[in-house]
């Protein structure tokens, strides 16, 4: 596991009216890195945004963009989210037929590669792409719709998908209903990246948001597991952008 917890705010759970200013202040309060939401109405039940608002906030900061595919399908799409700024591209197993030429196409636009399970899903639909992925992304909670609690059954699943990790450089993300008081959990079970939405975007701006990531991240870090702490940290690190310009 890598020796740090990133942060990863969802602005899903931002004030539109003012986003970009909501940008500013998740970078100022600590953010990791900032997760984008990508919802069509299609695959999940809700409406987000697309392409062209990651390109109109990525000017805003240097943080990495963890763009989040909740569409189907995905593939004619991959390179409009490349260009728009996006640093890692993560698509779900259930959106297509072909997964692994998903992830292929993906790295091939120069981007990180990640794959996402919904709650029901199983982690032996990843089991023959985890060399073509650079982040696991785990649903605790069922895709569409920001504020929902978190469920616990997930526990299990990232456990194993940490032992099926292994020693890849491979970053175990959650999202979904991750607060400071199941942060330490989630981090136990072996995740080391953790998405955020109402648990940051509550108070007033920067000052409250950063009492927000601190405390999630304190919490995470008090859950961490001792012995996995000493495998070696993936090759993304917290903040640490990979555009490819």
């Amino acid at each position: 596991m890598s020796s740090e917890i990133v942060i990863a705010p969802s602005i899903l759970a931002a004030d539109f009216a003012c986003l970009g200013e909501e940008i500013a202040a998740i970078d100022a309060a600590g953010a990791d890195w900032i997760h984008c939401d990508v919802m069509d109405g299609h695959f999940v039940p809700n409406i987000s945004f697309g392409a062209d608002i990651i390109k109109a906030i990525r000017p805003l900061t240097k943080k990495v963009f963890d763009v989040h595919l909740m569409i189907a399908p995905t593939d004619p799409f991959l390179e409009a989210f490349a260009k728009a700024g996006a640093d890692v591209i993560t698509v779900h197993a259930e959106a297509g037929p072909h997964l692994d030429r998903s992830l292929q196409a993906i790295r091939a636009l120069g981007k990180k590669a990640g794959v996402s399970l919904c709650p029901v899903t199983p982690e032996s639909a990843i089991d023959y792409v985890l060399d073509r992925v650079d982040l696991v992304l785990v649903m605790t909670v069922n895709p569409g719709f920001g504020g929902q609690s978190f469920l616990e059954s997930q526990l299990d699943k990232i456990a194993r998908i940490r032992t099926m990790i292994g020693e890849r450089p491979i970053r175990l993300e959650v999202d979904g209903g991750v607060t400071r008081d199941n942060a330490a959990a989630v981090a136990a079970a072996g995740a080391d990246t953790l998405v955020a939405g109402s648990a940051v975007f509550r108070g007033k701006r920067s000052v409250d948001y950063a009492g927000n990531i601190a405390a999630i991240r304190i919490a995470a870090e008090a859950g961490r597991v001792p012995k996995l702490q000493n495998i070696s940290a993936p090759s993304m690190r917290a903040g640490e952008a990979v555009r490819i310009r």
